[in-house]
């Protein structure tokens, strides 16, 4: 008869423990476990650090060599595992198949074995992990339980944007007394907060700093979520919305072109300044073209300031098909350093409440 003395030959011995360290100097992913049964709870005893190294096992959908894939942490210090000894019955080689989640019914003593080693900041005889007891370690995303509300959905709660002011006119006239344009938008509101889902169908994962990555599959709210720890998030909501809220800077960087297409109205609110610099690189034919289609027209108002129009070199040129109106509420101005010429194929009329006041080295009133 052939020796079974060999993995795979030699008895499935499994086990059942708690990480108690990550710190993995050969940064394979392995973790330090007390395995229950095998290993006494005393630290006295048997420190964390005499603890054999477990390896973990990675899916199918990950490589598992050269970095390829997902990378082999997740587990923490507290984590339950399961697993088995590749080396039967000498159990120094162990291998964790998985993790066991639970519902914890006490906090954690980080000087007893079996639990997170690491103590709470505010109270050094619970550990950090289980952050929370008579509760399921199921993210409470996943759970919803309306009296145990997650801290990132309180939170975007209550960072929700709204009463943000569009491009508001004034009843603007014209010269001829006619009313231009009104704005028909006052304010607009960040949606509100589409979460509602319900046990089983959200996946979430979250990272021990509080990064969050949902997907929704909740029937009639359905969602992708993610967000960063520090509240910038991007979720597409039920109907296909997308909702990005960015809480400091944005750079976006395009080595080659863009299009943009909107099928709707755009709003666009800027607390600071807002500059744009065309053809940086002095290009022909670079231009800056704006055109509006039929029956609509382009409104600038200045609430408090100038609005200064400059060409270093080159002219302004102003083609009116229609009437030309200007209305000025002070004086009127103009300084030409050349010469001006008016060509009117109609009459022109002028009337002036004061002075009429004309110099000229000669004056030919009809040369």
């Amino acid at each position: 008869m052939k020796s079974k003395n060999f993995i795979g030959q030699d008895g499935f011995i499994w086990f059942v423990g708690v990480v108690e360290d990550r710190t993995d100097p050969t940064h394979t992913g392995r973790v330090r476990v007390r395995c229950l049964g095998y290993h006494t709870d005393n630290k006295d005893d048997l420190p964390t650090a005499d603890l054999p190294w477990a390896s973990p096992v990675l899916p199918i959908t990950s490589s598992g060599i050269s970095g390829i894939g997902q990378t082999p942490l997740g587990l923490l210090e507290g984590s339950w595992v399961f697993g088995f000894f590749r080396d039967s019955t000498f159990a120094q080689e162990p291998v964790i198949v998985g993790s066991l989640p639970g519902r914890p019914s006490e906090h954690g003593n980080p000087l007893k074995g079996f639990y997170d080693p690491r103590p709470r900041e505010d109270d050094e005889k619970k550990s950090i992990l289980p952050k929370e007891i008579d509760e399921p370690d199921t993210n409470r995303l996943a759970v919803n339980n309306k009296d145990k509300e997650a801290a990132s959905l309180t939170q975007r709660k209550a960072d929700r944007i709204t009463g943000l002011a569009t491009a508001d006119f004034d009843a603007a006239t014209a010269a001829d007394g006619a009313v231009i344009e009104q704005s028909l938008y006052d304010t607009w509101d960040q949606p509100e907060i589409a979460y509602a889902s319900q046990y089983p169908f959200n996946h979430v994962y979250e990272s021990e700093s509080g990064h969050i990555v949902e997907f929704d599959d909740t029937k009639d709210n359905r969602r992708i979520h993610m967000r960063h720890a520090s509240g910038t998030s991007t979720e597409i909501v039920n109907n296909g919305d997308l909702i990005a809220l960015n809480k400091n800077d944005i750079y976006n960087l395009t080595t080659r072109n863009s299009k943009v297409h909107i099928g709707g109205i755009s709003d666009i609110t800027i607390g600071g300044r807002h500059k744009i610099y065309i053809n940086k690189d002095g290009q022909t034919n670079n231009n800056y073209d704006i055109q509006v289609g039929p029956n609509a027209n382009i409104n600038i108002q200045v609430d408090t300031g100038n609005i200064n129009l400059v060409t270093k070199e080159g002219n302004v040129n102003v083609n009116s098909a229609g009437n030309y109106n200007v209305k000025v509420g002070g004086n009127y101005t103009l300084l030409v350093d050349g010469n001006k010429t008016e060509t009117i194929e109609g009459s022109k009329t002028s009337n002036t409440s004061g002075a009429v006041i004309h110099r000229g080295k000669t004056i030919d009133l009809n040369p």
